[in-house]
């Protein structure tokens, strides 16, 4: 496993959440920078973030 932060962790982890390839340019993840990748990232996670119930 790759050092949490680390530009391997974060492809780890969007392979786990079905992303395989950036949704805009169509290329594979591994291509891209870090900063991309987190922000690729946090999208990802703040949509599939669930509202409370109310």
């Amino acid at each position: 496993m790759a050092h949490i932060g680390s530009k391997g962790w974060y492809v780890v982890k969007l392979k786990e959440l079905g992303v395989t390839k950036h949704p805009i340019e169509r290329r594979k993840l591994e291509q891209y920078k870090t900063y991309i990748l987190r922000q690729l990232y946090e999208q990802t996670m703040e949509k599939n973030r669930i509202s409370p119930p109310m």
